[in-house]
């Protein structure tokens, strides 16, 4: 299963964003690869959050838009949304230790201990951050 990062979901929404086009081609593969594929809970929390900050975005993405948005990538047949469930905490933690993360970085620890959870074989980001946990492939789609 391959995940999807924040940053690919607001770039494939915001055209003014430069990686637009190859953000939005990247999820359209995905959506129409026949293959399972998931977004982790906190990227769809966080997305909604950048989409529609106006500190961020001039104008900022009408709520009703972001989630709209998502409902389409939702509602593609082999979407999976990545939660928690029994076994995630020691992955976690471990990943927490592994790589010392601290402070902001327990966020991407989430998310990779989500992907990790779930069997996720790569994980597709722009965040060069999450090269610190070792035992997650990532991708970043928009180089391609």
């Amino acid at each position: 299963m391959i995940a999807v990062d924040t940053n690919l979901l607001v770039y494939a929404l915001r055209q003014d964003s430069e990686f637009h086009t190859q953000a939005l081609k990247s999820l359209l593969t995905l959506a129409e690869a026949g293959q399972r594929w998931g977004i982790p809970w906190p990227c769809l929390h966080e997305y909604l959050s950048i989409a529609t900050h106006s500190r961020i975005y001039s104008p900022p993405t009408p709520m009703p838009v972001a989630v709209k948005s998502l409902d389409v990538w939702l509602n593609s047949p082999n979407c999976q949304l990545l939660a928690e469930g029994p076994g995630y905490w020691p992955l976690l933690q471990s990943l927490l230790t592994q790589s010392k993360c601290a402070g902001p970085m327990v966020h991407d620890a989430r998310i990779a201990a989500l992907c990790l959870h779930h069997g996720v074989r790569e994980l597709w980001t722009a965040d060069r951050d999450f090269s610190r946990f070792h035992k997650l492939r990532t991708k970043n789609p928009l180089l391609s």
